[in-house]
């Protein structure tokens, strides 16, 4: 009886030890999965090579809303991605995850349609560095209805950062 106690007690070591690594793959420290989006809460935002303040800067995202994805977490930082690939970590607190923003790559003009059809009428143009916020994202190809100042309106996906392939916004 004893040694069977024992071998259990070494069975849930085991086990105990794995199970939080493998669930650590798909979760982050703060609980949410990475990697997710994210966008600039701020027109000025240091980003910096490591997780702290003492890491020395490298840049400073100038564009409130800026979509980036967090690939990373350590205590109150958070690595990020940018739209041209760079990586760099912030504070949590220059981040906002309550409202999705994408932010148009596609060189030169863009179309924003009236409806999610190439074939609609074109309502107004914006050129690649825009940023705007996301109303929705129905289908998980085509287009999405897109905010940017008072213009509201629908672009294709392709011409976007800040949205997964096939992810779904209602």
């Amino acid at each position: 009886m004893k040694h069977l106690l024992i071998t259990l007690i070494a069975l849930m070591f085991t086990f105990g030890a794995v199970l939080p690594a493998n669930a650590a793959d798909d979760e982050s420290e703060s609980g949410a999965a990475l990697p997710r989006m994210a966008a600039m809460r701020s027109s000025l935002v240091n980003a910096r090579s490591g997780p702290g303040s003492r890491y020395p800067i490298e840049w400073v995202y100038k564009q409130k809303g800026a979509p980036v994805e967090i690939t990373a977490e350590f205590e109150l930082w958070r690595k990020i991605k940018d739209w041209e690939g760079s990586e760099s970590w912030v504070h949590k607190a220059m981040l906002m995850s309550n409202r999705r923003y994408v932010r148009v790559v596609n060189p030169g003009e863009n179309n924003i349609y009236a409806k999610p059809d190439k074939e609609a009428r074109v309502i107004a143009k914006v050129e690649d560095g825009v940023v705007g916020a996301v109303e929705q994202c129905p289908t998980p190809e085509g287009m999405c209805l897109l905010k940017f100042d008072n213009v509201k309106g629908w672009m294709p996906r392709s011409v976007l950062f800040g949205i997964y392939d096939k992810e779904v916004i209602k």
